[in-house]
């Protein structure tokens, strides 16, 4: 029997009911925890939890590096506060010792704390943060006060055909079509790492810009495996099912497609599979 891989699923933020409290993941969570290895054991052991009190270091990230997980999962949720410099070094530590990390946040700056994690925060560009060339105007013009980078893929609980660059990366084999929300952000692979590539791209059906959705970053010798993704609403409870629900600041109208279409759910969760596996060093 192969040992479960322990994933440690972690927002930037407090508990806070009105908010993106890692409560409203668990249908990734539970997703995660249901996979089976051939020999029928579990094949992930999931933890998630928010973050402990702003001002200090978080218990868990501070020192990730001397923990029993496998990878981290990190939906920087927060406005600029979720991590401090403690949290992002125990970070770095973690993956210089070969832990696997998916870094993911969403539009304008929600979820710059993450921009000081070397070349892994390099890759998540923000509204004025780590910008790179002049900020186009955002796609989505429903919600004029969200800014670049903003790229509109659908409405939240639809679906978005995504594109994997060639050549194809293990995290995206039959992968084609994943959540799509108003107002994505957007990564870019670090020029100064060499390990470091696009794996995957969106196109906003509200301008037909093409926009990356994952820089996948491969594992070297004092680095292990880590991916940058455009928005944590590709794994929202909200995202997968709408009724769900979600804060009461997301005033946009949602559909409903993507509860009533499992060959694209069955994309979304080989997606989030071959990521865990990936991350994991086991695929």
């Amino acid at each position: 029997m192969s040992n479960p891989i322990n994933v440690l699923l972690q927002t930037t933020i407090v508990p806070t009911e009105n908010d993106w409290h890692i409560g409203r993941f668990s249908m990734l969570r539970d997703y995660l925890a249901s996979l089976r290895a051939p020999d029928g054991s579990a094949q992930f052991y999931v933890t998630a939890r928010d973050r402990d009190p702003v001002g200090a270091p978080d218990s868990v990230l501070s020192l990730l590096d001397r923990s029993q997980y496998d990878e981290l999962w990190l939906f920087a949720v927060d406005t600029g506060d979720g991590l401090d410099d403690a949290d992002r070094e125990g970070i770095l530590r973690f993956r210089a010792r070969g832990g696997g990390v998916l870094v993911t946040r969403d539009h304008m700056d929600l979820g710059c704390s993450v921009c000081q994690m070397g070349s892994l925060g390099a890759a998540h560009v923000f509204h004025t943060h780590n910008i790179d060339g002049p900020v186009p105007d955002p796609d989505d013009r429903e919600t004029p006060y969200i800014l670049w980078p903003n790229f509109h893929s659908g409405a939240n609980g639809d679906v978005q055909q995504v594109a994997a660059e060639l050549p194809v990366h293990p995290v995206m084999r039959e992968v084609t079509h994943l959540p799509a929300h108003p107002h994505e952000g957007t990564v870019v692979a670090p020029a100064s790492d060499r390990h470091a590539r696009v794996i995957a791209t969106g196109k906003s059906r509200a301008t037909g810009r093409q926009f990356n959705i994952a820089v996948a970053f491969e594992p070297a010798a004092s680095e292990g495996p880590a991916i940058a993704e455009s928005t944590f609403h590709h794994f929202a409870d909200y995202n997968w099912d709408p009724r769900r629900g979600s804060p009461d600041f997301v005033t946009e109208r949602p559909v409903y497609t993507l509860p009533e279409a499992p060959r694209a759910m069955d994309s979304v969760h080989r997606y989030v599979r071959n990521v865990a596996l990936w991350l994991a060093g086991r695929l």
